[in-house]
């Protein structure tokens, strides 16, 4: 109950910045304010939903800038978290896209297993522990192939329906199913090896 009062006042105070936003008249500091609310959680999402830890940075700012100029469009019909999840999620697929055109990535490819996927929700921790349980994640994650990586996190990370799923992804779904059951299968054996690293063995002697 608790929890959810603090999401609700959270919303409320989004609400609130936003049209501070609208009626600021050039004045900033209100979205700043919504950057700095929103920003922690974009930017580990661009390099979860991508792949790429160098180019996350570029990515979650092209989202707050996507944002700022459609602000005019944001009716308060859904929370405003959900409103940038929704443009980081179509920003990030249209950047795997033109990857994809380059060359570098195929989102379909089951070949490619050096991305990352899935992503667990924040807790409160000791800071030393929770950055080494982020440094295991992220580990994880650059091992899973990025067909079982993109529908994983919008599922597990931005609790987007298995039906908005597959129309993002042009999939079928029983394929999203699939690749999301896949995944998290995948991504717990990973994680496993990854926290207890088997001993390399040793020869033996003459």
């Amino acid at each position: 109950m608790v929890e959810r009062l603090d999401q609700t006042n959270h919303d409320d105070e989004d609400a609130a910045l936003v049209q501070q936003a609208l009626d600021s008249h050039g004045d900033l500091r209100p979205f700043e304010t919504l950057v700095e609310r929103h920003q922690a959680k974009v930017l580990a999402n661009c390099r979860y939903l991508t792949g790429s830890a160098d180019d996350a940075q570029d990515l979650a700012q092209e989202v707050f800038v996507k944002t700022y100029f459609g602000l005019g469009r944001f009716r308060g019909e859904s929370r405003f978290g959900t409103w940038v999840k929704r443009i980081k999620v179509n920003h990030c697929l249209n950047f795997l896209k033109r990857q994809k055109e380059k060359g570098h990535v195929d989102v379909n490819d089951p070949v490619h297993e050096d991305h990352e996927a899935m992503q667990v929700e924040p807790v409160v921790e000791a800071r030393s522990e929770a950055a080494n349980r982020r440094h295991v994640i992220a580990a994880t994650l650059e091992r899973l192939p990025e067909n079982l990586r993109v529908p994983l996190v919008m599922c597990d990370l931005d609790e987007m329906a298995y039906q908005d799923i597959a129309d993002q992804l042009g999939l079928g779904l029983s394929a999203v199913k699939m690749r999301i059951k896949r995944g998290r299968e995948e991504f717990r054996r990973v994680y496993a090896d990854i926290q207890e690293p088997k001993e390399p063995l040793r020869r033996k002697g003459p």
